[in-house]
């Protein structure tokens, strides 16, 4: 069994959340640095981690890593790799994304094109050819500088794996699949326990819980971009991940999970999502103002990314809204509340300071999980 290190990225302050995630699919972890977890899996790991995981961005296979502060150095350090052992004579690789932190190499644009052409002179070297046809698998590699260091990994997954598939119809401003499950982890929240979303625009934290408390796997129905690399991921790696998958769902199941919204639309997109996920008869989708929440039983759970007002007459209704989820928290028994928002005064509004506070970058826009604690259910009796 040949052992690979795989690199996932992730939303910065999530780290932890995904490397639970990548021991519970029984993968050692090799390092954890800020936005990014690497782990050691061998072939059908890269099936498994695409199909499970629902937090990372990508599931990228490291080819290497080295210091470089010149372009010479950069092309010569390139070039020392083994592309060969990943990429066959007829595939199409191109350095899709370079990034670059506190290096001396910047332009990204430079990185890509020497890059680019250190990896043509490695292949015509060892493949014996000085055309290449290129009509084949994709590989695109990704680079990251840090200190001048350099990361180099090829994206196994495509398109980010925030696109589960399901996802048809959608409003302004929606929460990633990924962001909103990672959050959803956050919390002691479990598939028996009830969870409303009070501003669920297109339905994704409801959606993403649904599908938790389902079993069903985030990447189940969707395609990526290694499932054509046959001399590196067998078929049968990708056969058996999503039949393990499918043996998992369990839609038998009672649930309590609620989105509101106070838009039309926004219900009507949610309403269509959850069907295309297949989880619609296990949420209640409902067009109604947050200042209406109401809910008859205790210990539940508010999860929500409520408006932040990035347009100015948006701004002026903050103070207004923030009053009102904190009305409606307080009228809820025993409830705890978790929400995302960057509005500087969420705690002063709502009337209470939250209990813990976590920073996580949202795309670039720096946001804060405010979390309000309610008290623990008392332990159920097992039947015997």
């Amino acid at each position: 069994m040949n052992l690979m290190e795989l690199i996932a990225p992730c939303h910065f302050g999530m780290e932890a959340v995904l490397k639970r995630e990548i021991l519970d699919l029984g993968y050692e972890i090799s390092r954890v640095e800020d936005g990014k977890v690497t782990f050691l899996a061998d072939a059908a790991g890269i099936a498994q981690a695409n199909v499970f995981l629902r937090t990372p961005e990508r599931i990228l296979l490291k080819a290497g890593e080295f210091k470089a502060v010149t372009f010479d150095e950069l092309f010569e350090k390139t070039k020392a790799l083994p592309w060969e052992n990943y990429i066959p004579k007829d595939g199409k690789f191109w350095v899709a994304k370079a990034n670059s932190v506190k290096s001396a190499l910047f332009s990204p644009s430079d990185i890509q094109s020497i890059m680019k052409k250190a990896i043509v002179e490695r292949l015509k070297g060892v493949y014996g050819i000085s055309w290449f046809p290129e009509d084949g698998a994709s590989f695109p590699i990704r680079v990251a500088f840090m200190k001048d260091t350099s990361t180099i990994g090829i994206d196994t997954t495509g398109i980010s794996l925030h696109k589960r598939g399901y996802r048809q119809m959608t409003v302004k401003a929606p929460i990633t699949e990924t962001l909103a499950s990672a959050l959803i982890m956050l919390t002691p929240w479990r598939g028996d326990r009830i969870l409303v979303d009070p501003f669920c625009g297109s339905g994704t934290f409801p959606i993403e819980a649904a599908m938790m408390a389902a079993g069903i796997a985030p990447g189940m129905n969707r395609s990526f971009l290694a499932e054509d690399w046959k001399h590196l991921v067998p078929r049968r790696h990708w056969y058996d991940a999503v039949e393990e998958a499918e043996e998992n769902v369990n839609l038998n199941i009672e649930t309590d999970i609620q989105g509101y919204d106070i838009d039309p639309e926004a219900i009507k997109a949610a309403r269509a999502n959850a069907r295309s996920a297949g989880v619609d008869r296990l949420i209640h989708f409902q067009q109604r103002a947050v200042k209406d929440l109401r809910h008859p039983k205790p210990y539940g759970f508010v999860i929500t990314n409520p408006p932040y007002g990035e347009r100015l007459e948006e701004k002026a209704e903050l103070p207004r809204l923030y009053q009102e989820i904190g009305e409606s928290f307080r009228h809820l028994d025993k409830w705890s509340m978790y929400l995302i928002t960057s509005y500087e005064n969420a705690e002063r509004d709502i009337g209470r300071k939250a209990d813990k506070n976590r920073k996580i970058y949202n795309g670039m826009l720096k946001t804060y999980y405010y979390q309000f604690l309610g008290p623990k259910p008392p332990r159920r009796e097992h039947q015997v």
